[in-house]
């Protein structure tokens, strides 16, 4: 019975995604209208691409194995005032699972988007963050999503972006030859990011716990 009601909850949760990213960043209009003006369901919205001319922004790179990658995502977690969306394959990293809790806890609004590997997989983050009521999706619309994306107070004149091909695993920190690229005070960005983050998460479902 208490497996129902949290499976419920999730599903609710994840329901509100569109609704509380629309109000905090708005869409790009080339993304709004190709939703719009796409006949049926068979185009996928996230592969829409916009060229558009960005300003320039302050960045940073880093690159593994044991560059720093894991401790730099987790400071900029948890610097976080307001929104942290991520995109992630492989997710299995304690120390940045454990910041995206912790963010939650003090009331920073917190999503997450998994590849559908991390239902099937001996572990994934997505169950501890499920546990620790955080929204978590899965998309399985791709063969895999492969995204390695977080988006920080992406409606904020200091958003940050980070991406690259670093895991949040503790083999990407470890092992792994990947690199870690960081953008701040980027809004113009962040709202594209944004806006593919959505497409994304409008046709994933909620990851209900294993």
């Amino acid at each position: 019975m208490q497996r129902h009601r949290t499976t419920n909850t999730a599903r609710r949760h994840w329901a509100l995604v569109p609704l509380l990213i629309g109000g905090v960043v708005s869409v790009s209009f080339v993304a709004q209208t190709a939703a719009k003006t796409t006949p049926g369901a068979a185009r996928d919205t996230a592969a829409d691409a916009t060229t558009a001319a960005y300003t320039p922004a302050p960045a940073a790179v880093l690159f593994s194995p044991k560059g720093g990658c894991t401790d730099a995502v987790v400071k900029a977690i948890g610097a976080a005032q307001k929104q942290i969306l991520v995109q992630a394959y492989s997710f299995t990293s304690a120390p940045i699972a454990d910041a995206l809790k912790k963010a939650h806890e003090r009331g920073v609004t917190v999503y997450v988007l998994l590849d559908k590997s991390n239902v099937t997989g001996k572990y994934s983050g997505a169950t501890f963050l499920f546990n620790a009521g955080v929204p978590v999706g899965i998309d399985d619309r791709h063969a895999i999503a492969h995204n390695k994306i977080i988006l920080i107070d992406a409606d904020t004149p200091g958003a940050t972006v980070l991406t690259g091909s670093f895991n949040f695993t503790k083999a990407a920190e470890e092992s792994n030859a990947e690199n870690l690229l960081i953008l701040k005070e980027c809004p113009e960005l962040a709202t594209s990011y944004v806006a593919n983050w959505k497409a994304h998460a409008d046709h994933s479902h909620p990851f209900t716990g294993k």
